[in-house]
């Protein structure tokens, strides 16, 4: 299948009143790929429709994107216009809710010197970083979204023709989003609602650390005084809630950056910047990654870790069951956006100071004091299994089981 017109409609209309909630007035930015031309132009039609005051759209062609990675002149990688950088900073000081909708071709930089990549990774996350950390606040509404493409399906769905692998994600993309059900606004209102109530025990727990263990995995994780789990809607600086994924299954918190020992092995594949990271672990000391391995994409995963001095460290830890629907698919989406919602997750890099109690108000020396990580990247991981076990270890020194066997065990 693909969406049906109905579904689409919904898509849209749920991406405007939930994912980003449009406010009279305000401005509206969407990025999107040239195939999800018919989503975007849904999303404007709802937006105006909801009082935006104006909505751009800006597509991306991923085939451009390998086109210059492979015949640009090597300075062009260290380099980013400043112009994006500065439009995009004037959009979030007036406010603007920003779309995202993300669906990359996971083998789209396969044979792409990762030199080229990395630098032109750091070249971007250095200009935009104003704009990122506005997002991570959470003073701008924002949200992630997904269209099937004949790439992205195909790797996906290997063994099927073109036609029916879009089909395929399709089907899934509708059941992960709710947009097939009759009223999918006021079930995103419900799930929400569920999320909300497991944040809210854990937050009253006050755990001091997270212990994870399954096959590979042997890691604790130290939490900072005063961490705060989010997940599903949020506010944004102005009290407007807004979804900042869809789909989303995951309730997350701040790691402590200097409190992460043990070691932790991957689940998922990691699509890094077009490149397919495999199969990987990564060791721990004091908060530092010291060692690491990987069995695809051994070299995309050091210039990851090597982005900055704090690429190396931990800046989310999220729980997700394995019991709960997109995991229940049993389909590996090479798509973070999806694979993270189907599986317990860390992110290298960059904290959420909305993770922390008053941490949006805190200067970034005094995020680190209280152990938040800073750093130019956030990369997602997955860890989940059906074997994962975590505990949590209160204030008191108690241990009390959090997950047994891949789910909620409270």
């Amino acid at each position: 299948m693909i969406p049906t017109q109905q579904q689409l409609e919904n898509y849209a209309e749920l991406i405007v009143r939930v994912g980003v909630n449009v406010q009279p007035g305000q401005k509206v930015v969407v990025m999107a790929p040239i195939a999800a031309a018919p989503l975007a132009r849904q999303i404007v039609s709802r937006a105006y429709s909801a009082g935006a005051s104006d909505v751009f759209v800006e597509y991306n062609d991923e085939q451009l994107t390998r086109i210059r990675f492979l015949q640009a002149p090597e300075e062009n990688f260290s380099k980013y216009p400043m112009w994006r950088a500065e439009a995009f900073q004037g959009f979030v000081a007036e406010g603007a809710a920003f779309i995202q909708i993300y669906s990359p071709d996971p083998d789209l930089l396969t044979g792409v010197d990762p030199e080229r990549v990395a630098a032109s990774s750091k070249a971007a996350s250095t200009a935009l970083a104003p704009y990122r950390n506005a997002l991570m606040n959470h003073e701008n509404a924002w949200t992630l979204v997904s269209w099937a493409t004949p790439e992205w399906a195909a790797k996906v769905f290997p063994d099927e023709p073109s036609e029916t692998a879009v089909e395929k994600l399709w089907e899934r993309i509708v059941d992960a989003t709710r947009i097939g059900l009759e009223d999918p606004v006021e079930a995103w209102r419900g799930h929400n609602a569920t999320l909300l109530d497991m944040v809210e025990r854990l937050n009253a727990k006050r755990y001091a650390e997270l212990r994870f263990t399954a096959p590979g995995t042997e890691l604790t994780i130290g939490l900072p005084d005063g961490h705060l789990w989010l997940g599903g809607g949020k506010k944004n600086g102005r009290g407007v809630l807004f979804n900042p994924n869809m789909p989303t299954e995951e309730v997350f918190t701040m790691p402590h950056k200097d409190r992460v020992n043990g070691i932790v092995r991957s689940t998922k594949p990691l699509n890094y910047s077009g490149q397919l990271i495999q199969n990987f672990s990564l060791t721990f000391k004091d908060g530092k990654v010291t060692d690491f391995t990987a069995e695809q994409g051994y070299e995309a995963l050091a210039k990851l870790l090597s982005m900055d001095e704090n690429a190396v460290r931990l800046g989310e830890v999220a729980l997700v069951p394995d019991d709960s629907p997109i995991s229940n698919s049993g389909v590996t989406f090479y798509n973070t956006l999806f694979d993270e919602n189907a599986s317990c997750h860390l992110a290298l890099g960059q904290a959420y100071p909305v993770n922390l109690e008053g941490g949006t108000e805190l200067s970034p020396e005094e995020l680190a004091s209280r152990g938040a990580n800073r750093s130019l990247v956030h990369e997602d991981f997955m860890i989940g299994s059906p074997e994962m076990n975590i505990d949590g270890v209160t204030q008191d020194g108690s241990v009390e089981p959090i997950f047994r066997r891949g789910n909620w065990a409270f």
